[in-house]
């Protein structure tokens, strides 16, 4: 098994088949699931047919990673940096967490060391994040980080149907803005230096 990095509480690693069970119990939450499909469940042929094989693949520093915790191995979600553009200046994150881990600042700190990673060691420019204009929650983990507010956009149903990171047959979830944050790297090393 391959590990991206560590942090003070988090291992993250490369996904196997054998997170499937993980991964059916984090997309059939109907919370964690709120802003990401309305709720939605999805089932676990969907998981391990569709979701799982993309997110056991990986090009170099840039996939999905489970993240466990470090001291007991407890699966507490995941974590991703994909780039954006084809000269690799750009990236978007993204996570989803457990519930029972809320509140305990896992998203901040995986976050933060993979936009150092993508910063130090994959090169890039700019690291970019979405949610959901009501996800008042990952909108304070993308400004905890230094990530500013670019944009306000609508998803389309074609967007919505070719999710890879999550399945709904309904490409009409909700009636509202997606919000996009940024950080990049000049105010990254800015934010670092003075220990924000």
């Amino acid at each position: 098994m391959s590990i991206l990095l560590e942090t003070q509480r988090l291992r993250l690693r490369q996904f196997t088949q054998t997170d499937v069970d993980h991964l059916s119990h984090l997309d059939n939450d109907p919370e964690v699931m709120h802003y990401i499909n309305g709720g939605t469940p999805v089932s676990h042929d969907v998981i391990q047919n569709e979701i799982l094989p993309v997110f056991c693949h990986y090009d170099d520093h840039f996939g999905v990673w489970a993240a466990e915790a470090k001291g007991t191995g407890e699966f507490v979600g995941w974590f991703s940096l994909r780039l954006t553009d084809d000269i690799g200046n750009e990236a978007a994150l993204g996570y989803r967490l457990n519930r029972a881990t809320w509140g305990k600042g896992y998203a901040t700190e995986g976050v933060q060391a993979l936009i150092c990673q993508g910063f130090t060691a994959c090169g890039l420019h700019r690291i970019v994040a979405t949610t959901y204009e009501e996800n008042q929650a990952s909108r304070r983990v993308m400004e905890k980080v230094g990530m500013e507010l670019v944009h306000c956009f609508r998803l389309t149903p074609e967007d919505i149907l070719n999710a890879d990171t999550y399945h709904t047959d309904n490409s009409e979830v909700w009636d509202g803005d997606d919000v996009m944050y940024a950080i990049e790297k000049d105010m990254w090393k800015r934010l670092s230096s003075s220990n924000f």
